[in-house]
């Protein structure tokens, strides 16, 4: 579900006075004197991204900065050095998009403020006319869209409950939308065939646990397949094949690690296509004409491909020779001649290629565009996969990124134990990965070794690691970290005194609950959009989340019968004497501000080191890259001064931000100058005119350069980091 992203100049000191317990002696600046990667390159929006390409293979679509905003451009796929806007959007701009089958529109989503209401819009490539397809202020979800309906998009849209969307037919070309069922069975997604039929679901129970239902040719729906709770997070539907008796999905049911099955529909044989002792199958590759799959893969330390067929075995060799970062296939053409691919490794920001599958030899792939190349040249550090053994015999996942030069014989340890900070993951049930992360390399950048951890509950290793977990969180989860931290000080990677803690969401609230109930293994902790109170959190929940309130409460706890357990573990309850540095989203639908509002009401006045910055025009993520800017030169100086690594300066980070500052106005030098306005009457308030919008800012990153040459691939050196 998610990840995280002050005008004049501000010192990269904070108040001595105020963080002295928390300054080390002596502490070494292992960048060498080398120059600082800017934060604008790391945390700015990419040049170009999320590259797609038409369904009949002629076009190119990708997201790229029009006047300093996110917005869609489209190019020829044979000159994509002629790109051109197809959106020139204002705030929010556009984040995700997606072909109709027709080639000739683009369907994207907006929302207003962070609120994840996301209205479904079709743009016509020809004309850049702009349809809105869904009701503003409602969730729409494509379900699917079809080459033998071109025209249509089957939507589910939550204008008539917004905890349970119904299923609309939404004509692309007219906006029209004709309801095809109403939603009164606790569906949370609706599967159709390839040629728009619908034919499965899947429902939430009242447990937790989920079922697939199936519908048959007179339109009445039954159950087909149970899910329990501890296999729900692994079990999901893929997608029909041509032939309608045929269907493929991810399946843990009853195994440890779920498995690519292809299943019959009329029958319910099973068969299974790809499985791994080691991890689940998370990956497929689909023929675009027919669904069926052709490769599979799966993620232990590194992400593995397996071909099921010649072709697709050819077409893995063939990248991987050419490629020295790990591939990604992000879209095919119908006629599978062209491929968009992503390559990507943790020195490697991402680069895209076109694949032309008929092209020939030595001249198949063609470099479309850099993702990030105000990184190219820059030294980025290397990343080292590591198994941590945890306190009960649990093998933890994890990776860990030094400074560059700070390993002089590459054994995967620093020459001296360094400042680290553990970066804590913000979805309990996703996992961290092998490859690019932009805040590993930020803080590599400065000195700090970063470490990741994927701590129990994290899916993608198997049941067992998932269900160990189970009401967990703050708990063992937690524990887990800790013991990762105590393994890097045994190890010499980090300082005993010097041990950091950050992340947003649930490795927001890791930061917090670390700094409440572990004092002793961290100096400070950085926190954004995180619950600091399980029980507030967990009951105020958003609408279009009700159907998974009764799995969150198994596996978090119930806020009525796990109130104790729930208050135990709430970071608010506890006592945070160590220097901290929170965030919040005014507009957060997954955790109110009120959270942090009370630990500002908790820790102001008794935590000299405590700083709030308030973005009142995000939600739950901070998108615009001026906020996100923001935010990280705040952390960067705060880190500063606690772990005593170096700083870039905050010269122009809070032009067009709109961050407050709450508390800790005195903490980091210059904070204070944005503090929140005084307020004013409620009835003031009342007849007042909105707070007008910053003023629009160029985006950190480059346009597309239309005269960028279209290199051809050279064979290159295998290096997993690169």
């Amino acid at each position: 579900m998610g990840g995280f992203r002050l005008a004049g100049l501000i010192g990269a000191l904070l108040g001595g006075a105020l963080l002295g317990a928390c300054q080390p002696q002596g502490a070494a600046d292992a960048t060498g004197g080398r120059e600082l990667i800017a934060r604008a390159a790391l945390f700015g929006d990419p040049a170009r991204a999320s590259a797609a390409i038409s369904p009949d293979g002629t076009l190119l679509a990708f997201i790229a900065p029009y006047e300093g905003r996110p917005n869609i451009w489209t190019a020829p796929i044979a000159d994509p050095a002629a790109a051109a806007p197809l959106t020139t959007l204002a705030e929010p701009g556009v984040r995700r998009f997606r072909w109709a089958e027709t080639s000739r529109q683009v369907l994207f989503f907006q929302d207003q403020g962070g609120d994840e209401n996301w209205r479904l819009f079709a743009v016509d490539v020809a004309t850049h006319e702009t349809r809105p397809l869904s009701p503003e202020g409602a969730r729409a979800t494509i379900m699917n869209t079809s080459g033998s309906e071109p025209n249509v998009a089957l939507v589910m849209i939550n204008d008539r409950d917004p905890a349970w969307a119904d299923l609309y037919r939404v004509d692309i070309l007219t906006g029209e939308r004709t309801l095809l069922e109403r939603n009164t069975r606790r569906f949370t997604r609706y599967i159709a065939d390839r040629d728009n039929r619908v034919r499965l679901a899947r429902r939430a129970l009242l447990n937790g646990a989920a079922e697939i239902w199936s519908r048959s040719a007179d339109g009445a729906w039954s159950p087909f397949y149970e899910v329990p709770l501890d296999f729900g997070a692994n079990t999901e539907v893929i997608g029909f094949e041509e032939d309608p008796m045929f269907f493929l999905m991810f399946d843990s049911v009853n195994r440890n690690t779920a498995a690519l099955v292809r299943v019959n529909i009329d029958t319910g044989e099973r068969e299974i296509l790809g499985q791994s002792t080691s991890a689940d199958v998370t990956g497929v590759w689909l023929n675009p004409a027919t669904g069926q799959a052709q490769a599979y893969s799966f993620e232990y330390l590194r992400r593995e491909w397996r071909g099921l067929t010649d072709a697709a075995r050819a077409d893995l060799a063939l990248l991987d020779e050419r490629l020295t970062g790990d591939a990604r296939v992000l879209s095919r053409s119908n006629d599978d001649r062209f491929w968009i691919v992503q390559e990507e490794a943790p020195r490697n920001p991402g680069v895209t290629w076109l694949y032309d599958r008929s092209g020939p030899r030595g001249e198949e792939l063609r470099e479309i565009f850099v993702n990030r190349p105000a990184l190219s040249g820059r030294q980025l550090a290397r990343m080292i996969p590591l198994e941590l053994p945890a306190r009960d015999g649990l093998t933890l996942v994890s990776y860990l990124t030094l400074p560059p030069g700070a390993d002089s014989n590459d054994d995967g340890r620093p020459d001296q134990p360094l400042p680290m900070v553990v970066v804590a993951r913000d979805d309990p049930w996703s996992r961290e990965s092998f490859g690019f992360n932009p805040v590993h390399q930020w803080l590599a950048s400065r000195g700090y070794a970063a470490l990741s951890v994927n701590v129990r509950g994290s899916p993608g290793f198997g049941i067992g690691f998932m269900k160990a977990g189970t009401r967990e969180l703050g708990g063992k989860m937690q524990e887990d970290l800790s013991d990762a931290v105590a393994w890097a000080v045994a190890q010499g990677v980090a300082r005993e005194d010097g041990v950091a803690i950050m992340g947003q969401w649930f490795g927001g609230y890791a930061a917090l609950a670390g700094l409440a109930f572990t004092p002793d293994a961290y100096a400070c902790g950085v926190s954004l959009a995180a619950p600091a109170d399980l029980a507030e959190v967990l009951t105020a929940i958003p609408p279009h989340w009700e159907a998974y309130r009764a799995e969150l409460y198994a596996r978090i706890g119930d806020p009525g019968r796990d109130a104790v357990l729930l208050r135990q573990r709430s970071p608010i309850n506890g006592a945070i004497a160590r220097p901290l540095l929170i965030a919040h989203g005014a507009h957060d639908r997954r955790v109110p501000r009120a959270e942090s509002d009370r630990l500002m009401q908790r820790l102001s006045g008794r935590n000299a080191g405590f700083v709030y910055l308030l973005y009142p025009d995000e939600g739950h993520a901070l998108r615009r890259w001026q906020n996100r800017l923001s935010f990280y030169a705040a952390a960067e100086n705060f880190l500063a001064r606690c772990l005593g690594g170096p700083a870039e300066p905050m010269s122009d980070d809070f032009v067009g931000a709109s961050a407050q500052t709450m508390a800790g106005g005195a903490v980091i030098s210059g904070l204070r100058e944005l503090a929140p306005p005084p307020p004013r009457p409620a009835a003031a308030r009342a007849n007042a005119a909105p707070d007008p919008a910053p003023a629009p800012q160029t985006a950190p990153a480059a346009a597309p350069d239309r005269d960028a040459p279209i290199a051809t691939a050279p064979r290159r050196e295998r290096d997993p980091n690169r």
